[in-house]
């Protein structure tokens, strides 16, 4: 594995995004860089600042009920949630607060919610709170879980996306192909890696990456 290679975010010197050039695995396709956003979504003044710079993105007439993270963006979101609420964007919920949870997943591997968390989603407005959006295939997911459960979903906040948008749902991001341009994502019957025979790095997923060796 190459050395980390890294982009300043341009207001905020606490977000910064780390990414490796190379062949590597995802659950839903083969991309020529993995980004290490572990410290981004796990170290406190990391996940601080990028929850606050996510959070300047929106605007004080947007209604929040609900933040649904995937991926481990909780402790993104519970600042996101924080710096939402100081800038006066509003909830809808009785006790005037956001709620902020993340979905289980049954043996298919299909996003659900048990009964007791259900009044989090149901009738609630809810943003996605994702990593990266590739594929878009886990957000689709998440859309369809939220509509199931009757829910609304609002908006999607990202740390880094391939496009401006999702099924009409606008993506707001921290980073995006103007900051990193040769981003790709394939499926792995179309990776131009292995065809070449470029040798896969790593697996990976939400949780970091196992190195093949």
């Amino acid at each position: 594995m190459q050395d980390y290679k890294k982009i300043d975010h341009e207001r905020n010197k606490d977000v910064v995004l780390r990414y490796i050039p190379g062949h590597f695995i995802t659950p839903n396709s083969h991309v020529n860089y993995y980004m290490d956003l572990s410290d981004m979504k796990s170290r406190q003044r990391e996940a601080r600042a990028t929850g606050e710079e996510l959070a300047e993105m929106y605007m004080v007439s947007d209604v929040i009920d609900t933040i649904l993270c995937l991926n481990g963006m909780e402790v993104v979101g519970a600042y996101l949630a924080n710096k939402l609420t100081k800038n006066g964007i509003i909830s809808a919920n009785a006790h005037k607060t956001m709620y902020i949870t993340s979905p289980e997943y049954n043996s298919s591997g299909q996003m659900m919610f048990r009964d007791n968390n259900l009044h989090m989603i149901r009738g609630k407005k809810v943003l996605i709170l994702i990593d990266t959006a590739t594929t878009g295939a886990t957000l689709k997911s998440a859309i369809r879980s939220v509509g199931y459960y009757q829910g609304e979903t609002i908006g999607i906040s990202a740390i880094y996306t391939l496009a401006p948008q999702i099924d009409g749902i606008p993506i707001r991001s921290l980073y995006s192909t103007r900051d990193l341009a040769d981003y790709a994502s394939y499926t792995p019957e179309s990776c131009p890696l292995c065809r070449n025979g470029v040798p896969v790095d790593a697996i990976c997923n939400g949780f970091g990456y196992s190195i093949i060796r």
